[in-house]
């Protein structure tokens, strides 16, 4: 008995399945202006994003090869060059402002903010580097700590300690992570946070060990703990 009213659900399920595959039938047959709108703009919006994605492509080779010389200019200190250009070649600030869309124009920022953070322009090294960013290990908290820099120079040291923290968070690693961690602890004990700034330098005692900081964190630690 189960088995006859399974096979007649079916059965009825076909039925009503064939019926709605008719009516969508017969709709399309009396809206095909309708159908090919859809259609259309489908096509449209499937083109527009692979063309974009290649026409983006395209930029960023073209403001990879435009930064070379702005690089260049940088690595070897010239930096008003790398950050204006030469008359001939782009600096990162018009490369930032002609690609911004693109990998090259974001990191660009990086290395602007680099460029004015050395020439003691601290607030408008901030404006940049918050403009940037990398999901890339070394360089996204490169960017956070120079930001941390450059508010300890305004003298915000909260701000800069949050920064520095931030740096150390960013997929830490034994290379780099000890030195942010002693750049925080010493801009929370500026910002009259002795208690952070303790966490921060156990962090290196604990976790970093055979790091250049370890001996110089126990110091600081134990001054602090002094002190107190």
């Amino acid at each position: 008995m189960a088995k006859n009213e399974e096979k007649k659900d079916l059965l009825e399920n076909a039925e009503v399945l064939a019926e709605k595959v008719e009516g969508a039938e017969h709709w399309i047959e009396q809206n095909p202006k309708i159908v090919f709108g859809v259609v259309g703009v489908i096509a449209l919006v499937v083109a527009g994003y692979f063309g974009f994605r290649y026409w983006n492509g395209a930029q960023d080779d073209l403001a990879q090869k435009e930064m070379f010389q702005a690089v260049r200019y940088f690595e070897a200190d010239s930096l008003d060059l790398a950050i204006n250009g030469d008359g001939n070649n782009l600096g990162f600030k018009q490369i930032i402002e002609d690609y911004s869309w693109t990998d090259a124009g974001n990191l660009a920022n990086f290395y602007a903010g680099a460029v004015c953070l050395k020439q003691g322009k601290f607030q408008l090294a901030i404006f940049y580097l918050e403009d940037f960013s990398s999901n890339d290990q070394i360089v996204q908290a490169r960017a956070y700590s120079l930001m941390g820099d450059a508010n300890m120079e305004l003298k915000k040291y909260e701000e800069a300690a949050g920064f520095y923290s931030k740096a150390a968070d960013h997929k830490p690693n034994k290379y780099f992570t000890p030195s942010y961690l002693m750049k925080a602890a010493l801009a929370f004990t500026k910002s009259n946070q002795n208690d952070k700034a303790i966490k921060a330098y156990q962090r290196v005692i604990d976790e970093y060990w055979e790091s250049t900081e370890f001996q110089n964190a126990r110091k600081y630690k134990a001054k602090l703990e002094g002190n107190s």
